[in-house]
């Protein structure tokens, strides 16, 4: 499968928000939104004036590198959403933060969504009891996403266990600390969505 394989903090930059693809990192001076605030590039600190499509497109590439996902697999998203009843651009966050491997980070399994859509590719994590391998996988209420027996007893997931204790963990999850596992009880808010983004925007540039 077709994935980004450049460096991840240029994406920050270039959306200018922290969009917390490396994890604990983010969180620190190390980060480079902290050290270099402004676009990469030879001219990232020009101002520069953004047409309307501009600032459509910026909304778009934020959200989808927030969740890394193709340009293809978010526009599918968008068609689904605007198949669905209700607002379209709630929909597809609402589609979005339902992906298993945004769920696994959710819960604090993961350090970041990438690191989260890797675990999910080598089969640590259960769905139902079921074995599920596919990040792109949406879960339902009432699922329940637990790590895999044998995984539990390695180095990375008993760090990963103890940092998930100290995690806030959004409304629409449920996470028991005891046996690690964590369940969807209900669809997730636009509250519950952890990034600054204009939706409308996004709706505004696929309805052109």
């Amino acid at each position: 499968m077709a994935r980004y394989t450049g460096a991840v903090c240029r994406q920050c930059r270039r959306e200018g928000v922290k969009l917390f693809l490396k994890g604990d990192r983010c969180y620190t001076d190390r980060c480079a939104m902290v050290r270099r605030p402004y676009s990469p590039g030879q001219h990232g600190q020009r101002r520069t004036k953004v047409s309307e499509y501009g600032l459509q497109l910026r909304e778009k590439q934020k959200a989808r590198r927030y969740y890394g996902v193709l340009e293809s697999q978010f526009a599918k998203y968008f068609e689904m959403a605007n198949r669905k009843k209700g607002m379209t651009g709630e929909n597809l966050f609402k589609i979005l933060e339902s992906r298993l491997d945004n769920v696994v980070c959710r819960l604090g399994l993961a350090n970041s969504r990438p690191e989260a859509r890797q675990l999910v590719r080598h089969g640590h994590f259960l769905v139902n009891g079921k074995k599920v391998d596919i990040p792109s996988y949406l879960v339902k209420v009432d699922d329940v996403i637990a790590i895999k027996e044998k995984s539990k007893s390695s180095a990375k997931f008993k760090e990963l266990a103890e940092l998930a204790a100290s995690k806030n963990i959004p409304g629409f999850l449920e996470f028991d600390k005891e046996s690690l596992e964590g369940k969807v009880v209900s669809i997730c808010n636009r509250e519950d969505v952890g990034l600054e983004v204009e939706e409308h925007l996004i709706v505004e540039l696929y309805s052109k």
